[in-house]
C-alpha cells in the first residue's frame, strides 16, 4: 500500500514557483520521508533534494539557490520549494522516504512548466 503521499504539483509558468509535500499515511511516524527525486519523459530518475533526520541538506548542482528542502517533524512532513522553476524541469516528482531499514516511495505528483 502507498505510505508516502505527494502534494503540491501543477501547471506553472516559467520563472513561477512550487511548493511539493510529502506526508505519511496514516501518520505513521516510524517511516520518515527523506527527500526529492523527480523523473523527466524519457529521462532517468534524477535526484533532487534531500534532508536528514538531523536537519542536513543537500541537493543537486542544478537547482541549488533555487529549491529549499524543509522538514515540519510534528506533521512527520518534508516540503520542498521549488522558485524560478524552468520549463526543463517538467517531470514526476516523487517523495522518498525510510525507517531504518526499508526505503519507501509516493507515487509521485506531477510537475509542469510552460515556456
Amino acid at each position: 500500500q502507498v505510505q508516502l503521499v505527494e502534494s503540491g504539483g501543477g501547471l506553472v509558468q516559467a520563472g513561477g514557483s512550487l511548493r511539493l509535500s510529502c506526508a505519511v499515511s496514516g501518520s505513521i511516524f516510524s517511516i520518515k520521508p527523506m527527500g526529492w527525486y523527480r523523473q523527466a519523459p524519457g529521462k532517468q530518475r534524477e535526484a533532487v533534494a534531500a534532508i536528514t533526520s538531523g536537519g542536513v541538506t543537500n541537493y543537486a548542482d542544478s537547482v541549488k539557490g533555487r529549491f529549499t528542502i524543509s522538514r515540519d517533524s510534528a506533521k512527520n512532513t518534508v516540503y520542498l520549494q521549488m522558485n524560478s522553476l524552468k520549463p526543463e524541469e517538467t517531470a514526476v516528482y516523487y517523495c522518498y522516504g525510510e525507517d531504518g531499514l526499508n526505503d519507501y516511495w509516493g507515487q509521485g505528483t506531477q510537475v509542469t512548466v510552460s515556456s
